[in-house]
């Protein structure tokens, strides 16, 4: 069943309610087809009305939805001949960012990505996608050895942020999202990064600096959390709302902005309702971006993407 959220409530009301009418169904001598029908009609079109008009807060709590799909959905529904490769060669093997060989739709590629996990256990495992320095360290292997290749980088981003323990400090946490920020703008291959949830500060960033960045229409991109923008500015996150608001961190503020280069369009309720249609949506646009970059010089990726990110803030 679905996972409602606070502002779900009437949808909520009205889906036990269809729940209830079709536990009845079985007696023959009622007759409620028509009540049914007429219940998930009111529901249909409500769940439409409440999402054309999300709020910026709203849309984080979708973003943050546990029940959207995950990096290895999208490695099951997209790619063929995928084949893990793991640690950075210096330290060991994070499980918050996953990487490897695939084949997506006839073409070779390199995908790498954060994974949160959708259960306790796997949650643990995955450190709930905030990655370590070994994650980008890993990451920075990965591209490298697709660069040498000549495979195309597609990435997939998903994190509140990178793992702010005293032990990713001490193995030289800022360092390793620098370079793989770096890493990202060195490619001569053709790279396309997709912010699937949660793209949190330079945990995403580090991920994303590609030729062109896609974002689901209910994903969030920021520098930093609504509660941590609140508990700077106002000394209590309870204000995460009206941060959200003025972070722009929606996917349409930021194609606005020339932040990100294009929305791909959720199922109506958020990517969780339909994971499937969610997942193939995401594929025609990757699919789209590869398409174009396909074929352009190494010389004609670089200069591109240098010029894509020093455009960023001009009048």
């Amino acid at each position: 069943m679905t996972g409602f959220l606070d502002f779900e409530k009437q949808v909520a009301a009205l889906d036990r309610q269809i729940a209830e009418l079709r536990e009845m169904g079985g007696d023959p001598t009622l007759n409620i087809d028509n009540d049914i029908a007429r219940l998930e009609d009111k529901s249909s079109k409500l769940l439409r009305e409440i999402y054309a008009k999300l709020t910026p807060w709203q849309k984080t709590q979708v973003a943050r939805h546990p029940d959207r799909p995950h990096f290895k959905h999208y490695v099951a529904g997209l790619f063929d001949d995928w084949m893990p490769l793991a640690g950075d060669r210096n330290f060991g093997d994070d499980q918050a960012i996953l990487g490897g060989l695939a084949r997506f739709r006839g073409r070779r590629v390199m995908v790498i990505g954060h994974e949160k996990g959708d259960d306790i256990p796997s949650r643990m495992k995955h450190n709930f996608g905030m990655a370590k320095p070994e994650g980008y360290r890993k990451a920075i292997r990965l591209m490298q050895l697709a660069d040498r290749f000549g495979l195309p980088v597609v990435t997939l981003v998903d994190t509140s942020g990178a793992f702010p323990g005293i032990q990713a400090e001490e193995r030289g946490q800022a360092e390793a999202i620098a370079r793989s920020t770096e890493q990202c703008l060195a490619l001569g291959v053709p790279m396309v990064a997709a912010i699937v949830g949660e793209g949190g500060s330079g945990g995403a960033i580090a991920l994303a600096a590609a030729n062109r960045v896609l974002m689901f229409e209910h994903a969030v991109y920021s520098v930093i959390s609504p509660e941590g923008c609140a508990s700077i500015l106002w000394r209590t996150s309870d204000k995460a709302a009206d941060a959200a608001a003025a972070m722009k961190m929606s996917a349409q503020d930021l194609l606005a902005l020339k932040i990100i280069d294009a929305i791909v369009p959720e199922p109506v309720g958020g990517a969780h309702r339909a994971p499937e249609i969610a997942i193939k949506s995401l594929g025609d646009a990757i699919a789209r971006e590869l398409d174009k970059l396909s074929g352009l010089p190494r010389d004609a990726l670089l200069a591109a993407r240098e010029e894509k990110f020093l455009a960023m803030g001009r009048a």
